[in-house]
């Protein structure tokens, strides 16, 4: 029946974009466009404020670079490329250092989960069965795992390696995210954005190396500060019971301790003591404080959603 023209009924392909944050990279960042660019259709490099030969190497390597007049951070050049992302209508974003500690050949690995329709953000980690870092210090893997315990209290998302940068993103993910820190701590921003607009979020196994020619420019200590903090100011929003109710229960018990004790020197009229009994009554003072704090924000914070779900149906 019917002589009209054939449909083409071929599925169009997926474009496949690599964006990668530089600053001062001369010494890697052509080595690793090539690499990545074997692997994806475009490689997006967002040059932050660089004082060598970046830029200029990334472009003569097949790279498209976008220039920032100032350094704005890891998470300004994120923003950025999620930007020139979604301009390109690209269906899938991969993020990876350009300093060498990703390998551009774990993209295949990375990506799979977003086709197949397993996941909307992919996450290359080190700590699932599989995945490894080369030459990493005992502190920073501390480091990582401490902020990764903070960050997974204030979520469901149980997510083994927040901090890496080794990450792929759906359509639909850049299209819903939105963020606003400028800093490391976007790492985390990202997932608790994730985890309220209930994107699914996967991890597969890979290798990050620290025996790179440089390594991160931000030093483990000001970066695990800093992303820690963060963390803490998250889960104090949504978990106020916990982070004040925990540390308001130490102080009452320090406090009845310190008091028991005050009043067992009592006895001994020679001996009593005003001091102890002070301090202890402002210590357990104290953290009823805190828990009747935390009771009262949790509450809040469960009416607030309550109206909102009522109001919006949005939960």
């Amino acid at each position: 029946m019917g002589d009209g023209p054939e449909v083409d009924i071929v599925a169009s392909k997926p474009l496949i974009v690599a964006g990668m944050p530089m600053y001062n990279e001369e010494e890697t960042i052509g080595t690793i466009v090539r690499r990545t660019l074997r692997h994806v259709d475009a490689v997006l490099c967002i040059d932050d404020g660089s004082s060598d030969s970046s830029a200029h190497l990334a472009t003569r390597c097949g790279a498209q670079v976008t220039r920032h007049r100032v350094n704005r951070g890891y998470g300004g050049a994120l923003k950025t490329l999620f930007v020139k992302s979604l301009q390109m209508g690209a269906d899938i974003l991969i993020t990876l250092d350009s300093d060498g500690q990703h390998d551009p050949n774990d993209i295949p690995k990375i990506i799979e989960p977003i086709l197949s329709g397993e996941a909307d953000i992919v996450i290359g980690s080190r700590f699932i069965d599989g995945g490894t870092s080369v030459d990493m210090p005992a502190y920073r893997r501390l480091g990582i795992k401490v902020i990764t315990a903070a960050s997974n209290l204030s979520s469901d998302l149980n997510i083994k390696d927040t901090q890496s940068g080794f990450r792929a993103f759906s359509a639909k993910a850049l299209e819903l995210l939105r963020f606003d820190c400028e800093g490391m701590e976007l790492s985390l921003e990202i997932l608790e954005d994730a985890n309220e607009k209930e994107l699914k979020v996967a991890e597969i196994p890979t290798v990050i190396r620290y025996d790179v020619p440089k390594g991160s420019r931000f030093t483990a200590l000001s970066h695990g500060f800093t992303v820690l903090a963060y963390a803490l100011i998250t889960l104090s929003q949504k978990k106020p019971l916990i982070v004040l109710g925990i540390p308001g229960f130490g102080l009452l018990a320090t406090g009845a301790a310190m008091g028991l004790r005050a009043i067992d020197s009592v006895g001994e009229f020679t001996d009593v003591t005003i001091g102890p009994g002070i301090t202890a009554a402002w210590i357990g003072v104290l953290g009823l404080s805190l828990i009747a704090t935390g009771l009262v924000l949790q509450s809040a914070r469960s009416i607030l959603k309550l109206l909102i779900v009522k109001e919006f149906g949005i939960d």
